[in-house]
């Protein structure tokens, strides 16, 4: 397993276990790296693909990406509460998704459901010797 692949779910799940104890993401909430690899054709980036599983109700805390990281978000199941920088909350079912900009601030990121499980999957183009792609606040 990578150092990034590591880092990425211990730094996730250690501050969702804090947050838990303010009522804000279920400490079920399971962040895997399942894809990461240096773009061959752009030099210094790689994409790197993140499934996000949440339990019903369960969420991760508020957090940032690094500035060089673009993001494309696909709900697969369930559906999930997002919220971008200062753009209203928005709740995305199955099949659909969003972008976020290098540097965005990605405030609420919550399963919709209180019933249900939630799964997300990510896709990173990020600076290669970015180890942190998730930066809680």
């Amino acid at each position: 397993m990578k150092r990034v692949t590591l880092f990425l779910i211990i730094a996730m799940m250690s501050t969702a276990t804090g947050a838990a104890a303010h009522g804000t993401v279920d400490p079920d909430a399971k962040v895997s790296v399942v894809f990461d690899q240096a773009l061959p054709n752009v030099p210094g980036k790689s994409m790197r693909v993140v499934l996000v599983e949440y339990a019903p109700g369960a969420g991760t805390p508020s957090h940032r990406h690094p500035g060089s990281a673009f993001i494309y978000a696909r709900v697969l199941e369930g559906a999930i509460r997002s919220k971008v920088n200062d753009d209203p909350e928005h709740t995305y079912k199955a099949g659909e998704s969003w972008t976020e900009n290098p540097g965005d601030h990605h405030k609420v990121s919550q399963n919709a459901s209180s019933t249900e499980p939630a799964k997300l999957l990510v896709t990173f183009i990020v600076d290669t010797d970015d180890e942190r792609i998730a930066i809680p606040d």
